[in-house]
């Protein structure tokens, strides 16, 4: 439990952390990677470059500090960012390496603001949310490792097939290299996919949504090619593009995520962006093979046909009362009786 004191003082600084929250955690991976560049094999490459780890971790400490008194209320957070670390394996080890490069961060941010006592108080309040996430992690961990065919962190898979799904989406299914089953997961969960990538220095990693419902014998997802661009774009799709073939061997963590489908009675809408419809597949083959009667609209947006992706796939899918409709932002491909979606 943390003193009054402690909890007042980590209060007191969240006006500071809304203004340079972003500018320590900017500050706090440049540090943490320079001191331990090994850690550049667990952190996505991309989501650093596009710097949304470091928005997404200024909004946790922001929280952290706003919900001190009352951590409960951002449990939530709290298991949505534990899933994504017990998919990319980061263990309690690697915490204290955060806590110490975290509280140099505010501190060569904040300069003479930051005082001792501020600073023995974020670390005082640092070492309770770490063993929250710890705590949250142990049990994602093994859970994870203890169901029917399941494993703790990463284990070879053999690419089975490769399937253009459109212009720009290609499926690559997966199944164990060593011969067994693949755990059963919820529609809507995510694996991660490991490669080692030739000229790069450290493995690459990236999350894809499993686009297949559980029950098979096999993992599926849909992989979107990036336009070529800065470093670290679309690095790990676009090698999987072009370079991963039937035969290859890459390593994958088990299915991991919040974001799923709850199994109601109630009506459900999906509604899909491009590639965002890989988790939304899952989802609807899910209720069709469970809850047939249940009511269900579907509506997949694309740019045109070319590279709209699993067509035929969603109207194949067997529903008591279900609507399907395609929405293209281009002319060509609008149905001139329905201008604005297509059935």
């Amino acid at each position: 439990m943390l003193s009054q004191k402690t909890i007042d003082i980590v209060k007191s600084t969240v006006p500071v952390l809304e203004i340079h929250g972003e500018t320590i955690t900017k500050t706090f991976y440049k540090n943490m990677f320079e001191a331990h560049p090994e850690l550049l094999n667990i952190f996505n490459q991309t989501n650093q470059k596009r710097g949304r780890q470091q928005t997404a971790l200024a909004n946790t400490v922001l929280a952290a500090a706003k919900y001190i008194d009352n951590l409960g209320a951002i449990v939530p957070v709290v298991k949505q960012i534990a899933h994504k670390h017990r998919s990319l394996a980061v263990k309690p080890e690697h915490y204290p390496i955060v806590g110490e490069n975290l509280l140099k961060a505010i501190k060569e941010v904040l300069g003479d603001a930051a005082t001792d006592e501020i600073i023995n108080a974020w670390a005082e309040a640092y070492g309770v949310i770490a063993d929250a996430f710890i705590g949250i992690e142990k049990d994602m961990y093994k859970e994870a490792s203890e169901q029917n065919n399941g494993w703790e962190d990463y284990k070879e898979f053999r690419v089975t097939d490769k399937v253009q799904e459109s212009d720009l989406i290609t499926s690559f299914y997966l199944r164990p290299a060593d011969g067994t089953k693949v755990p059963t997961y919820l529609p809507g969960q995510y694996i991660t996919i490991r490669i080692n990538i030739p000229g790069e220095q450290y493995l690459c990693n990236r999350q894809y949504s499993l686009s297949v419902a559980p029950g098979h014998d096999y993992f599926r997802i849909s992989v979107k090619k990036e336009a070529e661009g800065e470093e670290h774009e679309g690095k790990v799709s676009n090698y999987l593009h072009k370079s991963v073939q039937i035969g290859d061997k890459i390593e994958v963590t088990a299915p991991a995520g919040d974001f799923v489908l709850e199994e109601k009675d109630t009506p459900v809408v999906f509604l899909a962006g491009g590639v965002g419809i890989t988790p939304l597949l899952s989802m609807v083959q899910t209720v069709s093979e469970k809850q047939p009667n249940r009511s269900v609209q579907f509506i997949q947006a694309a740019n045109n046909g070319s590279v709209q992706a699993f067509r035929n796939e969603l109207s194949e899918i067997k529903l008591a009362d279900y609507e399907l409709g395609f929405v293209y932002a281009s002319p060509t491909d609008i149905d001139k009786n329905n201008p604005y979606f297509v059935k």
